[in-house]
């Protein structure tokens, strides 16, 4: 960090330097004389060009003093009054040093103070008008910079809670069949820990990543859904579709388990004839990600839950990563509970 600011602040002198550099050399690159030689060309020309050489010269230090010293502490404080009286001090040190170079180069009595003001008033003018503007985008792109990074730090904050929201209740009801499967020693034991292994795997550690492979967020999918299909056995049909993609693509981590989650929180229990139905596959570098469970109509919780918790978790995630770039869309009807995604993965 500290190396890439001072890489910034290096860059940022190195630019300065450069645009005084062509700033002060415009008077000699405008003359249309340079090259040509004349015999008689008047030492004067010269003297006087010398004279404006430094003279341009002294506006550097009332550029940066207006800059970094007039502005912030007294302008953007509204003291007003004495923020015009330092420009225009700084204006009469420069005529002074002005007329004290005149005096040196151009050794002739033709100084007059009111015509050395009249010559160097715009280039004063144009001095704090330039500089002002300098000062003002400065400090509006930092301030953007400051709100950015606020936003980003603040996404990620979120984003960590939400993703932590995921339902624990399953894990408890896994850790139940286990215990089961023991006392029945049963074979299939070894597996069922390995699944859950690789489910507190992920999501401990791989969902701390910004993306993962669509194919990491489908395996952990899958060992979810077979550790569901353990614990309910016959009792919930259980219809998965997963047809693999033309490439590997990214996607938010845990974003579409809580569609399952949701599925299997509303789609069991007092229902008639449950069932769950999950389909995924990618066209043209679009997912299509469809849950559909049957639901209970006379039950209070899906008319004042329909979407569960986690349906509203993931609308929000959605809207903070994806934005316009996903269509998420909720019915249930028929006896039928549907969510369908449509995400560009690109």
């Amino acid at each position: 960090m500290k190396s890439d600011w001072n890489k910034s602040r290096v860059v940022r002198v190195l630019t300065h330097v450069l645009v005084w550099a062509v700033v002060l050399s415009l008077p000699h690159l405008l003359d249309t004389r340079h090259g040509i030689h004349h015999p008689d060309r008047d030492e004067m020309e010269r003297r006087f060009f010398y004279l404006n050489f430094l003279t341009n010269l002294l506006w550097v230090g009332p550029f940066y003093l207006n800059v970094y010293v007039f502005l912030p502490k007294l302008f953007y404080k509204k003291h007003f009054l004495p923020y015009t009286a330092c420009l225009l001090a700084s204006f009469c040190v420069v005529l002074m040093i002005h007329e004290l170079l005149f005096s040196q180069i151009i050794q002739h009595p033709w100084f007059t103070w009111l015509g050395a003001t009249g010559f160097l008033l715009p280039q004063f003018v144009l001095m704090v008008a330039v500089s002002m503007t300098l000062r003002l985008v400065s400090d509006k792109l930092q301030a953007d910079r400051l709100v950015h990074q606020r936003q980003e730090e603040n996404l990620k904050t979120e984003l960590s809670f939400l993703r932590s929201q995921i339902n624990p209740h399953f894990i408890f009801n896994i850790l139940n069949n286990l215990v089961a499967l023991e006392q029945m020693k049963s074979p299939e034991l070894g597996p069922t820990i390995l699944k859950l292994s690789g489910l507190m795997q992920y999501m401990l550690y791989d969902t701390d990543e910004e993306r993962v492979s669509l194919s990491r967020e489908v395996e952990y999918l899958q060992s979810y859904i077979d550790l569901q299909r353990q614990r309910f056995g016959q009792k919930v049909p259980i219809t998965v579709f997963f047809e693999a993609p033309e490439r590997e693509y990214e996607i938010e981590p845990m974003l579409l388990i809580p569609f399952v989650e949701n599925a299997f929180k509303h789609g069991v229990g007092l229902i008639e004839n449950p069932g769950i139905e999950i389909s995924l596959r990618v066209r043209g570098g679009v997912l299509l990600f469809s849950v559909r469970n049957r639901y209970n109509p006379d039950s209070s919780e899906v008319k004042d839950k329909g979407s569960g918790i986690g349906l509203g978790n993931v609308r929000r995630r959605l809207k903070l990563l994806y934005a316009s770039q996903h269509r998420l869309l909720v019915s249930h009807g028929e006896g039928w509970f549907l969510v369908s995604l449509e995400l560009n993965l690109h």
